[in-house]
Parts: structure tokens; sequence; C-alpha cells
């Protein structure tokens, strides 16, 4: 880990879980941004070498106060909340309290307990506000529009990946469960594959060992239908690889049953994918109806047929709303939008 001196540190964005998730995702995203405006650290494990680190050692040892008095404490987790408010209040760090809630479900009394603790609380989305019962501010996940852009040559890129060159290509990717909603993408792909003979799905994501029954049985369904030439299950692939899989596209379908915010939608229309997703997480306010995508309603399949074969069959629709969904995450999605904002959440913070 590349530690910095923990005298000079402002913000400290802890990352107290081993195993790969979308909180710490986030950071490894903001954080090279953020370093660039002010001193954030991050703290925990599973993190990339590179990012500006404190080990468990700095955390109990700094000094009690920040460079011009109180740091701030992002914390994304429970234990990440529990954790400052010990460094605070067993230690004496003086620390200003910032919780990000992904969620969309009610909170234990437990959770409601340590949120109650926070100085100041962000919510990703309007919906996940609505389920706290303190006030918070909705800062949107943003996206890397340099890493995720449209295809310089699409044919080359297919060809490079396996992909068949000439076909629609309607994608679903991330994990393979029935949370997600892949069943539901299956089941939606193998009618639309009756009736659009140029269509070809891609399932691309992995299955834990919970969860691997439920893609045996994905599999078998799409075998039994004859569909294993139209209907493709490629292995995951490394996250810095994902782009590509996205840029190869002609349209993403987010059959999410439940989420908490949901990236996939943004990721495709930075690459300039449109996309049909279910109204759950952040969706409804990530797509605009019937202008970079449609919104469904979750687990409804004759729902999904009808969004996907309407995108398809109206001339021109896939063109115009490709070009609107980067447009649109330019405008209110990017990622150094989302570093800005958090940054002047800290400035305000240790001001106070």
């Amino acid at each position: 880990m590349t530690q910095v001196d923990a005298k000079s540190v402002e913000v400290i964005a802890p990352n107290f879980k081993r195993r790969l998730s979308g909180v710490t995702s986030t950071i490894v995203r903001l954080v090279p941004l953020q370093a660039q405006e002010i001193a954030i650290a991050t703290a925990g494990s599973g993190l990339p070498a590179e990012l500006p680190h404190l080990s468990a050692t700095q955390l109990l040892t700094m000094p009690r106060k920040g460079p011009h008095g109180a740091r701030v404490w992002h914390a994304r987790r429970n234990v990440e909340m529990l954790g400052g408010l010990l460094l605070k209040k067993l230690l004496g760090k003086k620390l200003k309290l910032l919780f990000t809630s992904a969620s969309q479900r009610k909170h234990s009394g437990y959770t409601k307990w340590l949120i109650s603790k926070m100085d100041q609380v962000i919510a990703t989305s309007a919906k996940g506000a609505a389920y706290l019962e303190v006030p918070a501010q909705v800062v949107h996940h943003g996206i890397n529009m340099r890493d995720f852009a449209p295809a310089a040559d699409k044919a080359a890129l297919r060809r490079s990946l396996g992909l068949p060159e000439d076909a629609i290509l309607i994608g679903c990717y991330g994990r393979i469960r029935a949370q997600k909603g892949t069943d539901v993408f299956v089941d939606a792909m193998l009618e639309i594959l009756k009736s659009h003979p140029k269509a070809v799905g891609v399932v691309m994501g992995r299955a834990t060992e919970k969860h691997a029954d439920f893609e045996r049985e994905l599999r078998a369904r799409v075998a039994a239908a004859g569909m294993q030439d139209r209907l493709l299950f490629p292995p995951e692939v490394p996250v810095w690889e994902v782009a590509q899989w996205y840029q190869a596209l002609d349209l993403y379908v987010a059959p999410q049953r439940w989420e908490g915010f949901g990236l996939t939608p943004l990721e495709a229309m930075s690459c300039a994918v449109p996309v049909v997703a279910t109204r759950v997480g952040a969706f409804e306010e990530l797509i605009a109806q019937d202008k970079t995508g449609k919104l469904i309603e979750a687990g409804d399949i004759a729902q999904m047929v009808e969004a996907i074969d309407a995108v398809l069959t109206t001339d021109g629709r896939l063109e115009q709303w490709a070009a609107a969904s980067r447009q649109r995450v330019a405008a209110h999605f990017t990622l150094a939008r989302e570093a800005e904002t958090l940054i002047s959440i800290y400035r305000a913070l240790l001001q106070q």
C-alpha cells in the first residue's frame, strides 16, 4: 500500500471488507480523482496498492486533530460507521462522521442508531433517501466516460471477443441470481430470439456457490430451447475488461428484482448503449423514459419482451437512443461530478 503521512490527511475513506463489492469499487474509482483536490486516504483491506493509504496502526496513533482541525471519516457500511465512532469517542480523534447509504430498505434498529450518530448523511438515490429517518443529500454515482466510451470499430471489437459481428447484441451483466432477475432476462430473450432472427443475447457474470443450481437451470432452459448459439454465457471477465463488453452491445437489459443503486445502466449508457431496466434501485433516476431506454416493472417477462421488441422494431430508435444515452451520462452522471460534489461536502464539514 502507498502509505501517507497521517498528519496531512483531511479525509479518510475506510473499506472494512475484504471481498470485492460495489462499495469497494466506488472507493477505488473515486479516491484517485479526489486525491488530486484534497488530502484523502483509504484505510482497511482489499484495495489497490497505488491508493493513498493509512495502516491500522496509523489510524490508532494519528494526531487527534487533522491539518486544519477535524478530519472527515466517510463510512459506507455499518462496520465503518462503528469504526469512526470508536475512533472519535474512545480515542478522542476529532472526526466529522459522514455516511453514504446506497440501500433501499428499512434499516435495523442498530443501523438507525449508527446513522443517528453521523454528522451528515448521503443517499445515492432519491428512493434510498426516502428510507432514511434523517435528512440526506442525494449524490448519484458517476461513470468514468473515458473508460466507458463507444467502440471505435464495433465489428472489430466483436471479432476480438468472439461475438457475432452482424448480430443485434442484447446483454445482461452482473451476478447471476434471482435477485438480479437473470431468469427474467433469459425467459424474455428466449421469446425475443424467436421473432428476431438477428438478435443474440449475452449473459455474463458469476454465480456464487449458493446460486450455482440457479445458473445450471438457466443454461438447461436455453439448451432445451435449442438456443445455445444465440443466448451466450461467456465467462466473467476482470473489472478492467468489462467496458469492452458493453461497447460490443446494441441494447442492455437491467432485469433486477431489487437493487441498491445499480451502476450497470450507466456503464452501458456511457458506451452509447440504450437500456431496458426495471423500476428498482436508482434506475428511474438514471434512465430517461422513451429517450434513453424503457422502464418496466420488476419480474414481468411479458413487459420485458414487449419493451425489447418495441426498441428493435422501431426504425432508427437504437441509433437515436444510443446518442441520447451518452449525452445524458455526460450531463448528469460523470465520475468527476460525483467526486467534486463529495469534495464540496468534505470541505463544508471541515469548516464546521
